[in-house]
């Protein structure tokens, strides 16, 4: 999979291609339907497939803050990974910026999907909106379709017990800790991966150890305790997992996933590994000090092992 952020460098690969847009926060299945669809018109029209894939998402633009804006469920580098696994020949990366942002709907479509990228075939949900002011819409895209010679093919839908799947929706059921529903949404279990970070070493002062990944987020979907897996290559680990922003140890700061991998000794720093999330042990606490931190710890370990030794019942 070829990944570019300028038109000018598909144009010297390429003269046209099938293409959808969007955020593709999470990669879910609702995704992945429109996905096969694409890769399906694709091989039909023997062009390459091509995924325009905004980014930053325009609500974390727009938002004053990191708490306005929506959590974020997959990092750039998360939905890239999944992309290529579902078989995209070539992600642009839109940058959405002040300047994107007041490009009107009329050049959007000429500049970007016509001359930028010689889209034949654009798939594309009936709701989408875009350009200055989210000005242009389905039936824009269609009236210019016809002008400029690409056709417009309506994204497929896809409905789980009547309810559409999305990102917002995937969002309030992490919310709920209802990672068994959120596996069904996803096609995978939830996960954050990353590169491992040397921290302040307090959990090893501690006794518990961890491994520190930055979450990549402005926004986080998960706050508290969490019994995980954690992926290291072709091993599974188990682990006792906090996320959040460390009450007890700061007032303020950046949210940080430390995962305590139980019975396991190995330096990991620089490694990439995945958090596989599997149920909730409790919120995220401010404790009087680190001795009450401590026996918490050594009580949401005890959980975790409890947890797992009752799924392998």
């Amino acid at each position: 999979m070829i990944i570019f952020e300028e038109t000018s460098r598909f144009s010297q690969m390429q003269q046209s291609c099938v293409a959808t847009i969007g955020k593709l926060d999470g990669v879910h299945l609702g995704h992945q339907l429109i996905l096969d669809q694409l890769n399906q018109q694709a091989e039909q029209l023997n062009l390459p497939s091509l995924v325009i894939l905004i980014e930053p998402h325009p609500e974390e633009f727009f938002a004053a803050s990191d708490d306005s804006c929506p959590a974020r469920l997959t990092t750039l580098n998360e939905k890239l990974e999944l992309l290529e696994s579902f078989g995209i020949d070539f992600v642009f990366q839109l940058n959405f910026d002040q300047a994107m942002s007041e490009l009107s709907a009329e050049d959007y479509i000429k500049e970007i999907l016509v001359e930028g990228l010689g889209v034949a075939s654009f798939i594309v949900g009936n709701d989408f909106r875009f350009g200055h002011k989210r000005a242009g819409d389905f039936a824009l895209l269609q009236e210019k379709g016809t002008e400029y010679g690409f056709e417009v093919i309506e994204t497929a839908a896809y409905e789980r017990n009547g309810q559409r799947i999305s990102s917002t929706f995937i969002r309030e059921q992490l919310a709920n800790d209802d990672f068994d529903l959120v596996e069904q949404l996803l096609g995978r279990p939830y996960s954050m991966k990353g590169e491992v970070e040397r921290g302040q070493q307090l959990g090893t002062d501690l006794g518990f150890p961890t491994c520190n990944l930055n979450p990549g987020r402005r926004k986080i979907p998960l706050h508290g305790v969490f019994a995980c897996e954690v992926r290291l290559g072709d091993r599974y680990r188990q682990a006792a997992v906090n996320i959040g922003y460390r009450p007890t140890i700061t007032e303020e700061g950046s949210a940080l996933l430390e995962a305590h991998i139980l019975d396991f000794d190995e330096d990991l720093y620089g490694k990439s590994i995945e958090i596989i999330f599997r149920q909730k042990i409790r919120e995220e606490l401010k404790f009087d000090g680190l001795d009450a931190l401590k026996q918490q710890m050594t009580v949401d370990v005890q959980q975790v092992r409890d947890v797992f030794s009752q799924t392998a019942a």
